[in-house]
């Protein structure tokens, strides 16, 4: 390791130490080696005793910077992993983490667009909206138009913590192939991944851009809103983008009190996943309920709005069919056909066999149908799927982490909002038709339409290009048949060098013969010829070289 590197781990063992989160280690796991490691460490006691566990998880994860905050984040998403107590603590990393200096902010807006802010807006408020891992959001009034905005801007000296955390889990993935099973993690790939995402968050040209394809996927649309983005004023560090005034959707009380539908706002959820997955191939993939509000407007029919659109993931052609097969599968209890998927995506080994990795999937999903969400552990049911992996050697898919992340995301969002909300019922019809759309006439005719355009762009070469072909294939075919003379002069060149290497073996043999019998002249009149023929034979077949 690098100094750098060993003094970031350092620092990260260091927190962790002084918020006492040594305690979240269960004390059946803590052997005498980990206690002797602890009690070496005497001058690192914890130093908030006086607070509550949650509060100092909060604390740590806030000073180590954006890549635990993000870990944070997700984790205050699963309710049914953490008693209350932990899981509202974690729940303030979405919005709520130390913020930094407004008049800071206000000069790197400045410095982004290369003037005062009053140039473009008015009432722009010093006090942030809010703070986040990332990046802090200010209020203000656009000139133009007179439209409510908000002002992202992204943390000063944020990048060399991220990539100091960032190079610390590369050297950390490099050990992981060491441990057992750990090769089939892909620990450098994930973390190459976990690293593309952040950067990409640290540009907001980037969430620019994916808000308004969002934005566009979504138009008119009941189920999700996305709010209208500025991109003339957004620069790589500034985003300016409409302000929404929704509820948050981590707020139950409001959205029971004005008479939301939740039943419909769960589902919602779980559909706009989807859509964006398979419809799309484009899903946000931050949904976690800091990012998320739902309408004032029409509680009887809520509408999502999704902000913060820095993370989003995508599939190709392939994942997305055997995904939205895995699932049908699963939905349809179908295990075989998950074990049959799972060997022809690559997923787990060819070799692998398929009635004992169907016994397996099922011993671990069956129980989990049929029942509300409120019944399920999604964390034990994650658990028992990462030993079945382990057993059939299945290799985690880089290209899937985002998916996952966002899966549990939406999971435990629809815990929060209706914990009777039937995920399988929800997500099947959904599929099945999208599935439907794939194949068949509609599927053909629609594929036709798409490529319309290109093929009506290359008619008119048609004629030229079936004559280019076919003289190509005139030429390939004079060429292979080059080829084909020349190997069969080659192959007769070859038969005559080892006829005369094999002619001139036998003449040393026989006037090695004659020698032993005493023939005066014979021999070296053999051993002449011999030679002679011998050295034809090697000077014929050096030349085919």
């Amino acid at each position: 390791m690098r100094p750098s590197e060993i003094k970031r781990l350092y620092f990260i063992i260091r927190t962790l130490l002084n918020y006492g989160l040594d305690e979240l280690i269960p004390k059946n796991r803590l052997s005498w080696a980990i206690r002797l490691w602890r009690r070496s460490l005497f001058w690192m006691p914890n130093k908030h005793k006086d607070k509550v566990l949650g509060e100092r998880l909060r604390l740590a994860l806030q000073e180590l910077g954006p890549v635990w905050i993000k870990f944070g984040q997700m984790l205050s998403t699963r309710r049914d992993l953490f008693p209350p107590a932990i899981a509202d603590q974690l729940a303030l990393l979405q919005d709520r983490v130390s913020s930094f200096d407004g008049n800071l902010a206000k000069k790197t807006i400045e410095d982004a667009l290369e003037g005062p802010v009053e140039t473009w807006f008015d009432d722009f408020d010093i006090t942030p909206l809010a703070s986040a891992s990332i990046a802090q959001v200010h209020t203000a009034v656009l000139k133009e138009n007179g439209q409510a905005v908000v002002l992202k801007v992204i943390r000063p000296d944020i990048l060399p913590v991220i990539q100091a955390d960032i190079h610390l889990m590369y050297r950390l993935a490099n050990m992981v192939p060491l441990l057992p099973d750990g090769r089939r993690l892909r620990p450098k790939e994930v973390v190459r991944e976990y690293e593309k995402t952040l950067l990409d968050e640290l540009n907001l040209q980037r969430e620019a851009a994916n808000a308004i394809q969002l934005r566009r996927n979504f138009e008119n649309s009941p189920m999700l809103y996305v709010p209208e983005v500025y991109p003339d004023l957004c620069r790589e560090n500034v985003l300016i983008m409409e302000r929404i005034y929704g509820i948050p959707v981590s707020d139950i009380a409001a959205l029971h009190e004005q008479g939301t539908n939740m039943k419909l706002l769960a589902e919602r959820g779980v559909q706009v996943f989807f859509t964006q997955v398979f419809r799309d191939s484009f899903f946000h993939a931050d949904m976690h309920p800091g990012n998320i509000f739902v309408s004032r407007e029409h509680p009887d029919d809520p509408q999502y709005i999704g902000i913060d659109c820095g993370i989003v993931g995508s599939l190709n052609k392939e994942d997305k069919r055997y995904l939205a097969e895995n699932f049908i599968a699963f939905f349809n209890r179908d295990y075989r056909k998950v074990a049959e998927l799972h060997v022809d995506s690559g997923w787990v080994p060819p070799d692998t066999n398929v009635e004992d990795f169907e016994f397996a999937i099922r011993t671990v999903c069956e129980p989990i149908f049929e029942k509300p969400l409120a019944e399920i552990s999604f964390g034990h049911v994650l658990l028992n799927l990462f030993n079945t992996a382990r057993r059939f050697n299945m290799e985690v898919q880089p290209q899937l982490v985002l998916l996952q992340k966002t899966l549990l995301y939406v999971e435990g969002l629809g815990r929060q909002l209706y914990p009777q909300l039937d995920l399988w019922k929800t997500a099947k019809p959904f599929l099945e038709s999208w599935l439907k759309s794939q194949i068949g006439v509609k599927a053909v005719i629609r594929s036709i339409k798409e490529k319309a355009p290109f093929w009506a762009e290359k008619l008119p070469e048609l004629p030229e290009l079936v004559y280019d072909s076919l003289k190509q294939q005139r030429r390939l075919q004079s060429g292979v048949e080059r080829l084909a003379e020349q190997m069969k002069q080659q192959q007769a060149a070859q038969r005559k060098a080892n006829f005369s290497l094999g002619i001139g073996a036998t003449l040393f043999v026989c006037a090695s013969l004659f020698y032993l019998a005493g023939a005066p002249v014979a021999p070296w009149v053999l051993m002449f010829f011999g030679i002679l023929t011998w050295v034809t034979g090697w000077w014929q077949s050096g030349k085919m070289k």
